[in-house]
């Protein structure tokens, strides 16, 4: 159409041009018609192709550019009028031809000029390739939503199309018609020059009123855009509650069908295995995770809140409050929850009450993870936040960097937070959402600083400026504030700058008040009219799809590469454990603390099939091992002291009695629960030939030191034995002489192992006899001599009296003192009566001893109550009383065993067992070595490749 239009006007043109043979004058621009102006030719004759010089003496000008033309070759002319042939057949072709060449040359330069302009148009538009992660995913996915064949099918076609354009021959014959009016000195020319100089004065206008115009289009712009949003955000809300909808009757059933796990909480199961990871073999945790930081009080903890929709965090005035890493997974659900890692206790983000109750969890979990000492913790606190439209992504809110150690603070606090921050950052993968407060001076930030380190490019940081409403009013020049949107502030470079407004500094204020305050702040700010910020650069709203995006973008780029990390992670440790345990299951620490359990408990069960006659032997034994000294010493002894049978029994029975009403009964449950804890240690460590596995000794023996201390015995049991037992001293009636002939067997035992014991005690009094001084070479010392000649002394005495008493009178210490001294030994009186005690009671066990043989046929005697008989054997008799009580007492604790004791004690030891399954620092304390931890990291490795396996597909399924 416009070769058309370029071709009617050369014919004006060229008509003007030759209009006036004869006057010798120039073709100025301003006398051609304004279309014939407009369009850009150079009329030129052609190089090749020249046409007969016309007899004109007037100098041809360019009616487009005003540059000169080549002069054409004129003829000699003679002076005077020549008759001019009338060749109008030449003529005619000659200028069929020159439009042709017009049209092929205003066609060419058409095209050259646009394609020039469309050269500066490009190049002056900035590269948006790096800025295609701020558009929504929805955008580039339209043509799946959107049947773009339909919509050209719709359109009309060429033919009808032609049918709306103007008839160009019609304009034609108007411009040949218009062709008398722009003659010179007509009407026509005089208007146009006049209309040429409002043309001009229409520049000058244009030229003053640029800069209003300009501003006119940006208060418009902004309108649009505002006008735009608010639009988006109407149809977001819409869309939200229809997923509601949807998801609510999934979550009734109506479809029938199972939910699959969303994406989302793959990836924040992966993350929570990774977060419990000890990397070894040099496989590390580079999947992406939005890692917040900022200074303290920057407002971290808004901003999160802001893209949660609910207030969940603790809050304080100028105190640290976030003193652990806080890892936050957000996703879409039909319900506004949230919810712990570790517990199954949902919180309604829509009530006020369970709100106070998560911050007041978050809390506590806080302070509880801080170990004694320190002012923050690196334990990670897992937090599902479910509700409908957030973004899905993963952040993790980091406590915020101080610059001053305050009071109260631990002194490392400031290297700690440091470290953790570090920790997070140097992940290539990671995204940093640096926070910096607005209202404070850009030059007092330290995060900045510390962000710079981390990611010194910026590719994968965004700045977020806080507090922009307390920044407009208290900066005296808003530019500074566009200065640190830009990033010209600070040293640091990021991907992208957001500004936000989270509330007004009231913490009661609700999200919704929030986002309206915020809203309404960016519509009046001078910020966004001024065009110092733009319309995708502020709101909390643009900053989580935008945070989204950039996450899922990272994550879809960065999974696969790790997933290959863990899979040859995999095969160096399937590798390792063949070489190493090629004959043993891979069995975790769980599986192998279930597997210590079974075998402990068989154990415990092993208890009850020991004998009845097994436990009676061992109790029996024990009890008497603990009780025969107080029997000898302040039974026995005391009675024996005694001049006639009638003294000796009532001596016996009281303080028979006294033992039984005090102490024999408590002796004898000790007893029992020290033979109980025997038997049982015995069983837990007696090593089962090859079947024993040392690796579970320390659990073992954990685990019975616990039970034990838990165990305690049965308190009626004492009484129930008094009774019993002081049942059995009370009788005296021995019925055969088995019974006879045993309790002499065992008062013979009793004797001689306390003459045993007595024999050992003098010789270390005394020092080695003569036999063994010449055989051993041993001498004695001088206190050794000493006791030897006060032994001397004291064995006279017996000889002379062999009634005597237990204890030597004063006279008697005396008279042994002095002859000692006529020997040249002085000696103590204490040493004296010491010694005597070992003499003497080695003198009566001889003699009990002795007594023993002569009762052995007395039974006879006895049946007879030693009627006419000078014998007496009273103290076979109480050695049987004892003998017999000791078997009662062995039978009664053997019944406590077996039906209560241990059965309560296999109780505890499952109470143990269960209480060391939960606490996951205690099996790893007590399941240790080499082969535990290849299997603890082969079994996480693989649960880690499996899930970021699954994970990877359903990305794929999404896309």
């Amino acid at each position: 159409m416009w070769r058309t239009r370029a071709a009617a006007a050369c014919v004006i043109c060229r008509s003007l041009a030759n209009s006036s043979y004869g006057i010798k004058r120039k073709s100025p621009l301003q006398n051609l018609h304004l279309i014939s102006r407009s369009i850009h030719h150079p009329y030129y004759p052609s190089p090749k192709f020249q046409r007969p010089p016309l007899r004109i003496s007037i100098q041809l000008f360019s009616s487009l550019n005003r540059l000169p033309l080549r002069k054409t070759k004129l003829l000699s002319v003679k002076y005077g009028y020549q008759f001019h042939r009338n060749f109008w057949l030449a003529r005619l072709a000659s200028r069929l031809l020159k439009i042709r060449y017009l049209i092929l040359g205003s066609a060419v330069g058409g095209g050259y000029t646009a394609k020039k302009t469309y050269d500066q148009w490009k190049d002056m538009m900035p590269d948006l390739d790096e800025y295609k992660w701020i558009v929504p995913d929805f955008i580039w996915e339209l043509d799946e939503h959107i049947d773009f064949e339909k919509l050209i099918k719709a359109i009309p076609d060429a033919d009808e199309l032609a049918k709306l354009l103007p008839d160009f021959d019609k304009i034609g014959e108007s411009f040949t018609s218009l062709k008398g009016l722009f003659s010179p000195g007509s009407p026509g020319e005089t208007a146009f020059r006049a209309t040429d100089q409002g043309y001009d004065n229409d520049k000058q206008y244009k030229k003053v009123s640029d800069k209003e115009k300009v501003d006119q289009l940006q208060e418009e712009l902004l309108r649009t855009q505002l006008k735009y949003q608010r639009m988006l955000e109407r149809l977001e809300k819409e869309n939200k509650e229809l997923r509601k909808l949807v998801l609510q009757r999934d979550d009734k059933g109506i479809h029938q069908r199972k939910l699959k796990k969303s994406l989302i909480d793959m990836y924040s199961e992966v993350l929570d295995i990774l977060s419990d990871y000890d990397a070894s073999y040099n496989t590390q945790d580079h999947l992406p995770r939005v890692v917040v930081v900022g200074d303290q009080s920057a407002g971290k903890t808004s901003v999160l809140e802001m893209i949660a929709q609910a207030r969940i965090f603790p809050r304080g005035s100028g105190e640290m409050m976030t003193r652990s890493p806080v890892k936050v997974t957000l996703s879409e659900g039909p319900h506004h929850v949230a919810l712990f890692k570790d517990s199954s206790r949902e919180f309604d983000l829509t009530k006020e009450e369970d709100l106070a109750a998560l911050r007041h969890e978050i809390e506590i979990r806080m302070r509880n993870s801080v170990k004694e000492g320190c002012t923050v913790s690196t334990e990670t606190i897992s937090l599902s936040v479910k509700g409908p439209g957030l973004q899905r992504m993963v952040l993790v809110d980091l406590p915020g960097v101080i610059s001053t150690v305050t009071s109260g603070m631990a002194p490392d606090t400031k290297e700690t937070i440091f470290s953790i921050s570090k920790a997070y950052m140097q992940n290539p993968n990671a995204i940093i959402l640096c926070i910096q407060d607005g209202s404070v001076d850009a030059e007092r930030s330290i995060v900045t600083d510390l962000v710079s380190q981390m990611d010194p490019q910026g590719k994968r940081t965004i700045f977020v400026l806080t507090k922009v409403d307390l920044a407009e009013k208290n900066v005296a020049s808003p530019s500074r504030i566009q200065q640190i949107i830009e990033g010209k502030l600070f040293p640091m470079k990021a991907l992208g700058y957001f500004a936000v407004v989270t509330g007004k500094g009231n913490s009661s204020e609700s999200i919704e008040s929030i986002k309206e305050y915020e809203e309404e702040f960016f519509q009046n700010s001078k910020l966004l009219k001024t065009c110092m910020l733009k319309a995708h650069q502020v709101t909390t709203k643009n900053l989580s799809l935008a945070v989204s995006d950039c996450f899922w973008k990272m994550v879809r780029e960065s999974v696969e590469q790790q997933a290959d990390a863990f899979k040859a992670t995999r095969f160096n440790l399937e590798t390792e454990w063949k070489n190493n345990y090629p004959r043993l299951r891979e069995l975790d620490r769980n599986e192998l603390f279930e597997k210590a359990k079974n075998e402990i408990l068989d154990e415990v069960i092993s208890l009850t099939q020991v004998t009845p006659k097994h436990w009676e032997e061992i109790l029996q034994k024990t009890l008497w091992e603990r009780v025969s000294t107080h029997v000898i010493e302040n039974i026995y002894l005391p009675a024996a002291q005694t001049m006639n049978s009638g003294t000796f029994n009532t001596t016996v029975d009281i303080k028979l009695k006294q033992w039984t009403d005090k102490q024999l009964p408590n002796k004898a449950v000790e007893v029992a629960w020290e033979t109980l804890q025997e038997e049982f240690s015995r069983f837990m460590t007696e090593q089962k030939g090859k079947e024993h596995d040392d690796i579970f000794d320390k659990l073992k023996q954990a685990v019975k030191e616990e039970s034990i201390k838990r165990h305690k015995w049965n308190e009626r049991a004492e009484d129930s034995l008094r009774v019993i037992q002081h049942n059995a001293l009370e009788d005296r009636s021995i019925s055969d002489k088995q019974q006879w002939d045993a309790a002499i067997h065992f008062m013979e035992e009793t004797l001689q192992s306390r003459l045993k014991d007595t024999e050992s005690v003098i010789e270390d009094m005394v020092g080695p006899d003569w036999k063994k001084r010449w055989l051993y070479w041993i001498g004695r010392t001088k206190e050794q001599n000493i006791r030897n000649e006060t032994k001397n002394e004291l064995e006279k005495l017996i000889k002379c009296n062999e009634e005597h008493a237990a204890y030597l009178a004063n006279d008697e210490v005396t008279t042994v003192r002095k002859n000692l001294e006529a020997r040249g030994i002085t000696v103590d009186p204490c040493l004296i009566k010491d010694t005597w005690h070992q003499i003497y009671r080695r003198y009566f066990l001889k003699t009990a001893l002795n007594h023993c043989n002569l009762c052995r046929r007395g039974f006879y005697y006895y049946q007879r109550h030693f009627v006419d008989s000078e014998l007496e054997c009273n103290d076979i008799v109480l050695f049987w009383r004892i003998q017999r009580m000791l078997a009662i007492t062995a039978n009664t604790l053997r019944q406590q065993l077996t039906n209560t004791e241990v059965r309560r004690l296999e109780k505890n030891v499952k109470e143990v067992l269960e209480d060391f399954a939960e606490d996951n620092e205690k099996k790893v304390k007590l399941l240790t070595g080499k082969r535990v931890q290849l299997a603890e990291d082969l079994k996480k490795v693989r649960e880690i490749q499996e899930k970021l396996e699954a994970f990877i597909e359903a990305l794929h399924q999404e896309k």
